[in-house]
Order: C-alpha cells, then structure tokens, then sequence
C-alpha cells in the first residue's frame, strides 16, 4: 500500500495510489482508514508532505561509507538530531536556496514514519509501531554546519526536509536502495543493508529517550557521496517501493 496526503478539490485527503489514480481514504493511516469510492486522477491533485509529525528525528553517520567520505569516526551510538518542522516540504515544493549559506548540499535518505505511541520499545517489537517508510531530503547547509561545528542551524532552514511522495508499507527497510539525483544524474547510490543500526534498533533507540507518536519521523541517515546544489537544480530522491521525491531549488532575491 502506498499512502499519500493530497490536495483536491480544495480539500486535503488522504488515499492510497493505484496506478494513475487515488483511491480517496475516510480517516487517517494511524487509526480508522476505510476505503472510500471516490477515485482521484493523480494528474488532479496535489500531493502533499505524507505525514504531519510532531517531530523530525534523524541520525547522523549510520552508512560507514558517508562516515569515511566525511573524515569522521563511525558512532559506537547513534548521533541523534532534530529538524524543525518548518523545515518540512512535499513533493514538487521548491528548496529555498539560503541567503546566509555558500554551499547546500543534498543528502537522500529512507525515512520511519511511525503508526502509534511508541515508548521504550524493545527492537524485536519495533515493526509493530511502524506504518512505513518514505524518501526524505536532509539538506544541509554545509559551510555553516562546519563554522557552527554543530548541525542545528545548518540544517533548520525553512524547506530543508522534502519528504514523499508517499508512505509505503510493503518495503524491507533493511534492504533498500537509495538513489539521488540531481538533473538526471545519479550522484548518490547506496542499500540500506549498509546502516550501521538497522531499522529496528533505530526505533528502539530512539524511543528510550524521547517518546514517539502517530506520524513521527526518524530520518535514517545518508549513504556516501553528497554534494553541493545549485539555484536551478532539481533534486530527486529515488527508493525502490516508495517512489521518486523531487524538488526543484531555487534563490530568492534579497530585499
């Protein structure tokens, strides 16, 4: 099942993709969701952020590769941070080139969207707080992430977590591949059979320290080879049983 949030008719919905349609969805994918009769051609709508979280938790350094690409030692634990939720953008939304930084870069990863409360859960338990899985982009401002020596800023800008298109449920979160793409050309490649803590552990982790709820986020880290953008980019995430997550970047001109 592939869950999507969208825009139709002036209405935000929820439903699920089949083929070229959008099967529409009473309720929400964390409770009560019953299939509908009304049928969306994805060509009407707009499709949204999938999730509404009330926090974005993600890891730093979980592919021993982009550790080593970035002159750092792999973590014994995982190094958790948070981005805002004003950070947060959907499909197709334009990534806003910040006037204060000098080098963005794009870092696609696979993203936990969790289905229910979770609190001190214990790995082998962890799936069942899972509703599924989605692209996400963790831009980085990364000459501001180097001057702060910390990553809060630099990775807080408005528009700086693209994520989407959708929330799929049938993907082995263990065994992916992540692709990003920028103009056609793939720059990143990597399967998540490389995390240095896999899906399950990440849950876990994560929810003895902070509680979890209904459509939160943990962003699972980038594979190697991230780089720079450009104003007049356009960057995809791609991930096999999810689908492709793209955003164009653009600048706004200073006042």
């Amino acid at each position: 099942m592939k869950i999507v949030r969208f825009k139709a008719a002036g209405k935000t919905r929820y439903g699920v993709l089949d083929g070229t349609h959008i099967v529409e969805y009473a309720g929400t994918p964390y409770g009560f969701f019953k299939k509908g009769r009304r049928r969306w051609p994805v060509r009407q709508a707009v499709l949204l952020a999938p999730v509404v979280p009330t926090k974005i938790v993600a890891l730093a350094l979980n592919y021993r590769e982009h550790a080593e690409e970035m002159h750092l030692r792999v973590p014994d634990e995982p190094l958790l941070f948070l981005k805002p939720l004003s950070a947060l953008c959907g499909p197709d939304d334009p990534i806003i080139y910040p006037t204060q930084a000098r080098r963005v870069d794009y870092e696609g990863e696979l993203a936990i969207v969790i289905r229910k409360r979770c609190r001190h859960v214990p790995a082998e338990r962890a799936r069942d707080y899972v509703l599924g899985y989605t692209c996400l982009n963790d831009l980085t401002a990364r000459d501001i992430e180097q001057r702060d020596h910390q990553q809060t800023r630099a990775k807080a800008f408005d528009t700086f977590c693209p994520i989407g298109p959708c929330i799929s449920t049938d993907v082995d979160p263990n065994a992916a591949e992540v692709e990003t793409w920028v103009n056609g050309e793939r720059r990143q490649a990597g399967n998540t059979k490389s995390f240095v803590f896999p899906v399950e552990d990440m849950v876990a982790r994560v929810s003895a320290v902070m509680t979890l709820l209904a459509g939160d986020v943990i962003a699972t880290g980038t594979p190697a080879g991230v780089g720079p953008l450009q104003p007049g980019d356009r960057v995809e995430v791609r991930i096999d049983g999810i689908g492709s997550l793209k955003n164009p970047v653009i600048k706004l001109q200073e006042a």
